[in-house]
């Protein structure tokens, strides 16, 4: 990317919020994950996350970075869009880890941008509703034999679910409907002590959005937004902290907006 994203890597400073838990994270090769890989690992906790192959010399970066404060780091690669790689995914963390206690859905899909709603195509539809919110109903479901009281499932949805832009429609669906999966799972896991919350970001710097739009809407990404700018993945991580913690222990269904004020809805 022109602008390097800042993940955290020189400024955050743990506080042992998170130590002795166990966290996974998928997509922690880049972008919000691995700003969130690299927070947690220094408040303590050991790693597993997430990684496409094509993204493996990132993922062995946010691996270093964890590596410098956890003796404990496992990068797992494979396609999330594939339900046997969910299964493996959280057996081998289980087995590199000795547990789970934390699962953060972060892995996405956005897809390039189109500028009319008949250019969306059914597979790369499909793609993306399998890989943002098939994958994370898959994968709580595959943790919750390891989950106990005090362990914390984070979604990672958008203020798109409230504010949805036509040229990312399938990507804005999908966000809307981990808002709907995030209230309704909370209340099915009350009982059994297990929060399940959502932290919705606004535009944040991350190579996503390289991806998905032309050299024109990248110069000018973030600039609509109350502050006038995107946000830096590591100002999105404290807020997963946050509710990963026991300093969240009281809070469960919540859509957590990370927004640069602009309002969800």
């Amino acid at each position: 990317m022109r602008l390097q994203p800042d993940h955290g890597e020189q400024s955050y400073v743990g506080m042992g919020r998170l130590k002795g838990k166990r966290a996974l994270i998928t997509g922690g090769d880049s972008g919000i994950g691995k700003a969130v890989a690299i927070a947690f690992a220094r408040e303590g906790a050991d790693i597993a996350f997430s990684c496409l192959e094509a993204e493996r010399k990132d993922g062995e970066d946010t691996r270093r970075l964890i590596k410098q404060v956890s003796s404990r780091v496992a990068m797992i690669i494979g396609d999330l869009s594939e339900p046997a790689f969910i299964q493996r995914l959280v057996g081998e963390t289980v087995q590199k880890l000795g547990g789970i206690d934390i699962l953060v859905n972060n892995a996405a899909h956005q897809g390039k941008a189109v500028d009319d709603f008949s250019e969306f195509d059914a597979d790369s539809v499909e793609h993306t509703l399998r890989v943002n919110v098939l994958a994370p109903f898959l994968l709580s479901q595959a943790v919750l034999p390891y989950l106990s009281p005090g362990s914390s499932i984070i979604n990672v949805a958008s203020v798109q679910a409230y504010l949805p832009s036509a040229e990312i429609l399938a990507y804005a669906t999908t966000k809307g409907a981990l808002v709907t999966f995030t209230k309704g799972l909370a209340q099915s896991l009350a009982d059994r002590g297990i929060r399940v919350n959502c932290v919705a970001p606004g535009p944040v710097w991350t190579p996503l959005i390289q991806q998905s739009f032309d050299a024109q809407k990248v110069a000018q990404f973030g600039r609509d937004n109350p502050m006038g700018r995107p946000a830096q993945p590591a100002e999105l991580a404290p807020a997963f902290v946050f509710l990963a913690s026991a300093e969240a222990s009281f809070v469960s269904g919540e859509i957590l907006g990370v927004t640069g004020g602009k309002p969800l809805g």
